[in-house]
């Protein structure tokens, strides 16, 4: 393959040819030690001018470089492969020197197939340039904007919580968790929540081994960062040990690296690396650094060059010759230079399919294990759930939870309030005092930081049970989600995994407590997170197994799964009439689990009228059956489907029923636009159904305050009225075969 040169290229041959012996020595430094680290140094520079030669050949696909941060490689000589790394892209040199610690690595291979998207990419098969090996114990990261920091402080958090609890784990207990981000990055809400979130744990003396390496270049794209920004904001953090390196400077990074490196490790307790650089070569390859940089400021970040800075130092110290650094460098060259070129050609990923491969697979037992009757007595006393009479919505979820943990070691539950007080609605009542603090505790108020310490967990072998107060606080955190959470087995084609239950109190009805952000009914950001799995429980005998085949997707598959909870259901009791007890539900003995077992993704019908199906869930099942009844009196036989799952819809079920009666009314309590209505109306579609279709849904507004918010959500009346006048419609008389 061949180039020409950058000018940062020229400019290193120009310096190295000029230097001569007679420097500092390589004090703290062995010779073999300050060649592998110069290699890898030398790796990563060619390996981001390869990715410019090939992305202008139309061969690689992505050009974020390394160059200014090989300094990074002392990070990763001061730690061991068995720390986590969650790392941010410019980390080409950690990566190499890294891989040098464990035999039988391929890393400027494993780096240029990311670059060529290539299939036989190791971590990520072809679907984004990531730095991620599960031999190396880096988990892969794609373009982060600090997004990485909450999963970072849970693993930490999650491996000294796997300590307490005697818990095997991938990771060792003395463990380090990196993690290394950029100075703009510093300043996101995220970075702020997640450093905040490690302290107030250490403040608290719960272990928290967390290296947070911010790499300091001065710059993020084209916005300065002050001078002395990152210092200033960190060095004196209470609770936060302070380290800086000149990372353009080998000896004083390996020294500052390896004692940061040991402090974490030794005092469990969380320390900040700010390790200075510069950026060469432009933001990425687009990038034109020329238009808001001044010549002299490039020319500047160009004479502090790391990769040059080891050069001068090894001529100086008297390790290698000029020719001899020279000789290295052209080496360097070729090698990654044979290797992209033995790579343009290798197979790409070539269908739909196969990209979509590691997102949503679907293995859960059959049904769920209980736990030993030991265990479950231990959990539930003389008195299991199944020996009660009915239970409502919340207490059914409480007894599942309850179930969970007794059969799962390493499942937890945390959330703001889910301790002490047992949750706002009490749904998480007495977990704490049966399962122990350990397991059942109290999160910071952050919902950026409480599925960040969930996600972390997760990789520390544990199954979180999240709990996000109400739909309204899940917004400010959906990146977590959709980021984070679901982007994993994608770009690790499964070999990292993050099992999670996030249960999320929503929806309107609420009566007496209300308001926007305790009646909230905005789901679509929900609905379109690919291979996210979100179940709606509605009625008490439905919530415990739909609870269990989540967590059992979870443990199985590494399912992320959202459970939308109805407030206004928890503590109904009735359905038709006052006092009828309609909305209660025995719970099932394990005995009788298999019969009561909800697979993700089916539907559950009510009746068989013959004349119009209602398809809903969550509030609108309940109020579905309340009109499907009125409907009769007048003469009209309704049936309901409540779809039970919004991902994955339950479309053989939603077909079965919709050709059952020829008629479909979609009663959607979520907002007309972004609503739940339009997949279920496009299923509909998408399978050949032409028959009267009509959808009733809440008004596109916020919901406000007391009785106004009856003005703008769905209502019985309104199913009522919406039925008849599909029933006016007319109908196609095959589809009723």
């Amino acid at each position: 393959m061949a180039g020409a040169p950058t000018a940062i290229d020229d400019y290193f041959l120009a310096e190295v040819a000029a230097a001569r012996p007679g420097g500092a020595p390589l004090t703290g430094l062995t010779r073999a030690g300050a060649l592998e680290l110069f290699d890898s140094q030398l790796g990563s520079r060619h390996l981001d001018l390869a990715a410019r030669e090939l992305g202008s050949r139309g061969q690689g696909f992505y050009s974020i470089g390394s160059s200014g941060h090989e300094g990074n490689a002392a990070v990763a000589d001061a730690l061991r492969p068995t720390d986590p790394a969650l790392l941010h892209y410019r980390s080409g040199a950690f990566y190499l020197q890294r891989a040098r610690q464990v035999p039988g690595q391929r890393p400027l291979r494993d780096v240029l197939a990311g670059i060529t998207s290539v299939v036989d990419e190791p971590i990520s098969g072809g679907r984004h340039k990531v730095f991620g090996n599960k031999a190396l114990g880096i988990i892969p990261q794609t373009s982060t904007i600090a997004s990485h920091l909450p999963r970072a402080v849970g693993l930490a958090f999650g491996i000294g919580r796997a300590v307490r609890l005697g818990l095997d784990g991938e990771w060792p207990a003395d463990s380090v968790v990196v993690c290394s981000f950029g100075d703009a990055s510093a300043n996101h809400s995220t970075a702020v929540g997640a450093i905040n979130t490690a302290l107030y744990c250490a403040y608290q003396g719960l272990p928290m081994p967390l290296l947070l390496v911010c790499e300091d270049n001065g710059i993020g794209i084209s916005v300065r960062t002050p001078p002395g920004w990152i210092s200033t904001t960190y060095r004196r953090r209470p609770g936060l040990r302070y380290f800086a390196a000149d990372g353009c400077d080998l000896v004083q990074s390996v020294d500052v690296a390896a004692r940061a490196a040991h402090w974490v490790r030794t005092h469990r307790a969380p320390a900040f690396l700010r390790l200075r650089a510069v950026r060469l070569m432009g933001h990425a390859g687009s990038d034109v650094e020329s238009a808001y940089r001044r010549g002299s400021e490039i020319a500047a970040d160009a004479a502090r060059d790391p990769v040059l800075a080891t050069a001068r130092l090894l001529i100086g110290a008297g390790v290698l010759t000029t020719e001899e650094v020279l000789r290295r460098y052209e080496a360097k060259r070729e090698q990654v230079r044979s290797l992209a070129a033995e790579l343009v050609g290798h197979p790409r990923l070539g269908s739909a399919e196969s990209v979509m491969a590691p997102l949503a697979p679907s293995r859960p037992p059959a049904v769920p294990s209980p736990a030993p009757p030991a265990a479950r007595s231990s959990a539930f006393g003389a008195r299991p759930p199944e020996t009660e009479s009915g239970l409502t919505l919340a207490q059914s979820i409480n007894r599942a939870l309850a179930d969970v943990l007794a059969a799962d070691r390493g499942a937890v539950v945390l959330g703001e309030d889910v301790a002490a007080k047992g949750g706002v609605y009490g749904v998480t009542r007495g977990l704490a005092k049966r399962f122990g603090a350990a397991r059942v505790f109290d999160s910071v108020l952050d919902e950026q930081s409480v599925l960040g310490t969930g996600l972390g967990m997760a990789l520390a072998g544990f199954l979180p049970i999240v709990e996000i107060q109400y739909l309204a606080y899940l917004h400010n955190a959906i990146d977590q989600l959709r980021g984070e959470a679901a982007t994993l087995r994608f770009f690790s084609q499964g070999q990292y995994q993050n099992p999670l239950l996030v249960r999320v109190a929503g929806l309107a009805y609420q009566k007496g407590f209300g308001g926007h952000f305790h009646n909230d009914n905005a789901v679509a950001a929900l609905r379109d997170i690919p291979g996210l799995v979100v179940a709606v429980p509605a009625r008490p005998g439905d919530a415990a197994p739909m609870l269990r085949s989540c967590a059992a997707a979870a443990r199985s598959d590494g399912r992320v799964c959202v459970i939308l909870e109805p407030i206004a259901l928890y503590h109904t009791r009735d359905l038709h009439e006052p006092d009828d007890d309609g909305w209660l539900a025995r719970y099932a003995a394990p005995d009788a689990w298999a019969e009561a077992h909800v697979p993700l993704g089916t539907g559950r019908t009510y009746g068989d009228g013959e004349d119009i199906t209602l398809v809903s869930f969550g509030n609108g099942l309940r109020m579905s059956l309340r009109a499907a009844r009125r409907l009769a009196v007048s003469g009209v036989g309704a049936r309901v489907l409540d779809l039970r799952w919004l991902a994955p819809l339950p479309v053989p079920d939603l077909l079965r029923e919709a050709r059952a009666t020829g008629r479909v009314l979609v009663v959607d309590e979520t907002r007309r636009t972004g609503g739940v209505a339009e997949p279920v109306l496009a299923a509909l579609v998408d399978a050949g159904f032409d028959g009267p279709m009509a959808r009733v849904t809440s008004a596109d507004s916020f919901i406000p305050l007391g009785p106004a918010a009856d003005h703008v959500l769905l209502s019985e009346q309104d199913i009522e009225k919406a039925a008849h006048d599909l029933l006016r419609r007319p109908q196609v008389a095959f589809l009723r075969a």
